[in-house]
């Protein structure tokens, strides 16, 4: 089975429960994240990412952990396995997207305000806005600002009931990105 096919087996079976507390299953959040990607004309490497973002959340079995006051490091464990079969175009965002979330919240303080109960949640969890230091820094590493793009898509891909194209319209960009 190729990592494609695999991923998009766990996105499918494993992506069709809630997302956490948010009203859309985790398979809807990553449809919807792919699909801003795409409608703002995004590399195939940031749909890909946009896609993929949250697949640590479905591979580490620790079921909604952050209910439990446990940052469950989704990112890291996305980052581990995308960097096996991807190129760092996808995986710089995807292990960013969290301390995107810190960034924007420090850098435009009304991003706060964007955030759901979830996400407010998760960011106590996961250290807060960023400082001036760490925010500066933040930005000028590879993929940071590819990692904001795709914090934004995020945040607002929790719609309840919207119509999204098929997983499998997503296949060609996540195939043009994968290393041999």
């Amino acid at each position: 089975m190729s990592i494609s096919d695999r991923l998009f087996k766990t996105l499918e079976v494993d992506g069709a429960a809630q997302y956490g507390s948010e009203d859309v299953s985790q398979l809807e959040h990553a449809l919807q994240c792919a699909l801003q990607a795409e409608e703002e004309g995004a590399t195939e490497a940031l749909i890909t990412a946009a896609l993929l973002h949250d697949i640590g959340h479905l591979v580490h079995k620790l079921g909604v952990a952050a209910e439990r006051g446990i940052d469950d490091r989704h990112e890291m464990l996305g980052e581990k396995l995308l960097r096996r079969h991807f190129k760092e175009d996808v995986v710089f965002p995807v292990a960013l997207h969290v301390n995107a979330k810190r960034y924007l919240c420090f850098a435009e303080p009304s991003y706060f305000d964007t955030l759901s109960f979830a996400s407010v949640r998760s960011l106590e969890l996961q250290g807060g806005r960023f400082n001036q230091d760490e925010a500066d820094c933040f930005i000028q590493q590879p993929g940071g600002k590819d990692a904001v793009r795709l914090r934004r898509w995020d945040e607002g891909a929790k719609l309840p009931g919207k119509n999204t194209p098929s997983l499998m319209h997503f296949w060609r960009y996540v195939e043009s990105c994968i290393t041999l």
